[in-house]
């Protein structure tokens, strides 16, 4: 039986297409609910705006005393307690803690899939759902729809979200098709653009996947531990083309990881999150040039940088109080 005609092989299809319709309706509404909101008609009674401190500089992204709660009543289950954080325009940002500290709950308030349950989410200065901000997502499995080519799943977001939708006929077999060859000859994948996903390697298929969260020019690029499955050396070469890729385009990035040390590598700062309920118990520049290289990582100063930092998370995992600033 051929590998396309096997039970197993179906199996796999299901899943994977259960994972990509999900992304794929969460992307597809938030392009409308964009749309309705710049079809509001002037005059049309809308919900007032409060607006962000304007004394912060330029800030993309902006919580001020966020909490949320999955749930109500006694079953309600507290992910995020008082979160308040600022994050500049063209700023990358690693969000690292123990499972369960509210690192992707943060990722969902920003694209607005949920709602913050008090306290304000401020994104381009607006409160979030006011401000037309272009979002790019790439997640620790590629949801690479298997049926299209690698070209096709790169493209997808042209297809969908406005004004790459509006030109998507004429445009699609000419200036997509090049847009989305030259992102795959960036990442290493120049050649590969006919090919299905399932006959790429798990790293080939993420770095189509970050091809397809830049194709639209995102604003923001919101990360959820993208080389989490990956076997080291991979997920190493995969640092570098995110750091080419961030240094080429300059979004403002949003990296949920586990590894201090992929954090160092690429952020600018390294937030780390208290365990449930999540809040910001540490906010630490990284201070080294870029671009920055892996031998890098085995220096001293990677070292001083993150032993504080992962005896910290060692602190809150172990359900110890741990006040702001404590890695100092």
């Amino acid at each position: 039986m051929s590998k396309a005609g096997s039970p197993a092989w179906h199996s796999a299809c299901f899943l994977c297409v259960q994972e990509d319709i999900g992304c794929l309706v969460m992307l597809r509404e938030w392009a409308l609910r964009r749309e309705r909101e710049q079809a509001t008609p002037v005059g049309a009674c809308t919900t007032p705006q409060r607006h962000s401190d304007p004394s912060v500089r330029d800030p993309m992204i902006q919580f001020e005393s966020v909490t949320l709660a999955y749930g109500r009543g006694e079953s309600a289950v507290q992910a995020l307690d008082k979160t308040s954080i600022k994050i500049g325009e063209g700023d990358f940002v690693a969000l690292v803690g123990p499972s369960g500290c509210g690192k992707s709950t943060i990722l969902k308030l920003i694209g607005g899939l949920i709602s913050a349950t008090t306290g304000y989410v401020f994104v381009a200065g607006r409160e979030i759902g006011a401000e037309d901000v272009r979002i790019g997502m790439a997640f620790q499995n590629p949801t690479l729809l298997p049926w299209l080519t690698v070209r096709q799943n790169v493209m997808l977001p042209l297809k969908i979200v406005q004004p790459f939708r509006a030109d998507w006929t004429p445009k699609r077999k000419t200036d997509y098709r090049d847009r989305a060859e030259a992102l795959l000859a960036q990442v290493g994948l120049s050649g590969f653009g006919d090919k299905h996903p399932w006959q790429l390697s798990g790293g080939m298929q993420q770095r189509a996947s970050l091809c397809r969260a830049l194709i639209h020019d995102p604003t923001l690029l919101l990360l959820d531990e993208p080389f989490g499955a990956l076997d080291q050396f991979t997920r190493e070469e995969l640092w570098a083309v995110l750091q080419e890729l961030w240094l080429t385009r300059k979004p403002t990035v949003i990296l949920v990881t586990h590894d201090l040390r992929e954090s160092a590598f690429l952020a600018n700062r390294i937030v780390v999150m208290s365990a449930r309920p999540g809040r910001v118990i540490e906010d630490e520049t990284v201070p080294f040039e870029r671009p920055r290289t892996i031998a890098m990582t085995y220096d001293a100063g990677f070292v001083a940088l993150n032993q504080p930092l992962r005896s910290l998370i060692v602190e809150v995992r172990a359900g110890n109080e741990v006040s702001l600033g404590a890695a100092a």
